[in-house]
């Protein structure tokens, strides 16, 4: 499988039991503060609440969604639903994109993001992480419509992941389910896990045509999430007031890594709950961290450097500058 952030247990066996700051993911270090479980949700089958998905379309301003186990369900299970294909993946990335597209006989290959344009007309499948994930780079929603219509006039899929979406604006959730050419389609994800940092739901949405999400559903099977998550995450997608109060935090806090990230030479970009760079020293810079309990998420190949997510408190913001500094003195 490919490498993810958030794996502290590789983190412990390779430094040992420290009291760890982890960095690596990008989730929201400020978790939405889970309301009490109705008793039988833990009994009853997970039939899935209308409710859900309508508080879903009213938050992502999509026509129409389907709740899936985490957006990486998806991800798994949309390479199945179509014949051999041409496929391009933007790069850099989330890596389970291209994992999955290669895995089912699909001709696949990455594309940097400034090619994208080139590379429309020449496959059958394009998907696209907007905003980025791990570098924040943001295709503007008319241009990302304009290629979803070239696509779809001959069936082709425009998919874009959208997972750090909700602290941006450019979503093109709202055109998923237009008139596409037959076979064609738009098919927007987002995620439940990063913006409320609820990650270990194991919630997402799609929205899509109606006839894709009707196969995605069968596909996926009855039950797919339980039933506590969809209590959950109906509660948090209906507060609108922890909603805007958290975005603005965010924002805030996106600003000071960024900016405590110039104090130490770093000219980083990214969004509200992580910042990127190119790092020569992309190794150097994780092995410093770690044997100081911070834990940074590496990308060691083609795209080489280095992703931090927010520190939750300002006992984590001072270790992170006191680590930076130490790094910048090196």
């Amino acid at each position: 499988m490919p490498e993810h952030g958030g794996n502290l247990r590789d983190a412990m066996r390779r430094y040992g039991e420290h009291d760890w700051l982890d960095l690596s993911t990008g989730i929201n270090p400020h978790w939405y503060p889970a309301p009490p479980i109705a008793g039988n949700a833990w009994h009853r089958l997970p039939e899935t609440d209308p409710a859900l998905a309508q508080a879903a379309q009213a938050f992502y301003g999509a026509p129409r969604m389907l709740a899936v186990a985490g957006t990486q369900a998806a991800i798994q299970a949309l390479p199945r639903l179509r014949p051999a294909s041409r496929v391009v993946v933007s790069s850099p990335s989330y890596a389970e994109h291209a994992h999955h597209w290669q895995q089912h006989g699909h001709a696949m290959r990455e594309v940097p993001y400034d090619e994208l344009a080139a590379a429309v007309d020449h496959c059958d499948v394009m998907v696209i992480c907007n905003p980025n994930n791990p570098t924040g780079a943001h295709v503007p929603a008319q241009q990302l419509l304009q290629w979803a219509e070239r696509l779809a006039a001959r069936g082709g899929w425009l998919v874009v992941d959208e997972a750090f979406g909700d602290t941006v604006a450019g979503s093109v959730a709202a055109q998923s389910d237009r008139g596409w050419a037959e076979g064609g389609a738009l098919i927007v994800l987002r995620s439940v896990g990063k913006f409320f940092g609820l990650a270990g739901l194991r919630l997402g949405f799609v929205a899509a045509p109606l006839p894709l999400l009707q196969q995605l559903e069968a596909m996926l099977g009855p039950w797919a999430v339980s039933g506590p998550a969809q209590q959950v995450a109906l509660a948090a997608l209906c507060d609108t007031p922890w909603q805007g109060s958290m975005r603005e935090q965010l924002a805030r806090d996106g600003a000071r890594l960024q900016a405590l990230l110039a104090r130490y030479g770093i000219a980083s970009s990214g969004t509200a709950l992580f910042q990127w760079w190119a790092e020569p020293r992309a190794e150097a810079f994780h092995e410093h961290m770690a044997q100081r309990g911070i834990w940074v998420r590496l990308f060691p190949r083609a795209a080489r450097g280095i992703r931090l997510g927010l520190p939750p408190d300002e006992a984590g913001w001072r270790r992170l500058e006191q680590a930076l500094q130490l790094w910048s003195q090196a």
